[in-house]
């Protein structure tokens, strides 16, 4: 069963979410702050955490940053549920290393199938044990481990599934609604091109020095492409 950790300081919410995730059968712990939520993770690692950004004392914008510079949840996949919902309210939310967005006032049905779409993306990254390597990237499926040129590069999960989509398509023209489909299990025609642009730009600011798009080229009009 597997084990989600809800933070939001509106009890509604919480009630909502409990009473739906528990619905499939999920273990579901719920959590009305920021701190209380990083002093639960101390004790607990949870599949994935469901965060809203607008709380008082710690924001979930805060709480993601925190979570991601901890090495022992590079894996721990972040789902922003809120009601800030413009693109550079997402692209921040992004920015800070969630791996999934979903805006307030939300469907149910919606919900329930980005959580799925989360574990089951965070139990093949568990299953999978290979090891690629691309030119000078070395990346470990079952570590999570990434070395460019032998340094060592800590990527989120969503990051790194991404990554590795390229590597084990190199030279492929990528379209965004591909990658929305392959890496995030979007439904056809489904999901926001932002969502992918900006796990790309960040990807890229850990894997690519000086601006130089060494590994990850842009293809106009189409998306992205891995040389080998």
């Amino acid at each position: 069963m597997a084990h989600i950790l809800a933070v939001d300081d509106d009890a509604a919410v919480l009630g909502t979410l409990e009473r739906v995730l528990r619905r499939d059968n999920f273990d579901v712990t719920c959590v009305d702050s920021g701190p209380k939520a990083l002093m639960f993770l101390e004790e607990t690692l949870p599949d994935l955490m469901i965060l809203d950004i607008i709380m008082p004392d710690m924001d979930g914008i805060d709480v993601c940053r925190r979570v991601r510079h901890d090495n022992r949840f590079t894996a721990l996949p972040i789902l922003f549920l809120t009601a800030k919902g413009s693109t550079d309210d997402i692209v921040d939310g992004l920015d800070a290393g969630a791996d999934d967005y979903v805006v307030k006032p939300f469907e149910v049905a919606e919900l329930r199938a980005r959580v799925q779409a989360l574990l089951r993306r965070g139990m093949r990254s568990r299953e999978s044990r290979s090891v690629l390597e691309l030119n000078d990237l070395t990346l470990d499926s079952e570590t999570y481990q990434v070395y460019v040129n032998g340094e060592h590069v800590q990527l989120t999960s969503t990051e790194h599934r991404l990554l590795r989509y390229f590597m084990e398509h190199p030279n492929q023209a990528l379209s965004l609604s591909h990658l929305l489909q392959a890496v995030w299990e979007y439904p056809e025609a489904t999901g926001d091109p932002d969502l992918v642009r900006a796990h790309v730009r960040n990807l890229r600011a850990k894997i690519e020095k000086g601006g130089e798009h060494r590994y990850i080229r842009t293809i106009h009009g189409v998306g992205y492409m891995i040389s080998a």
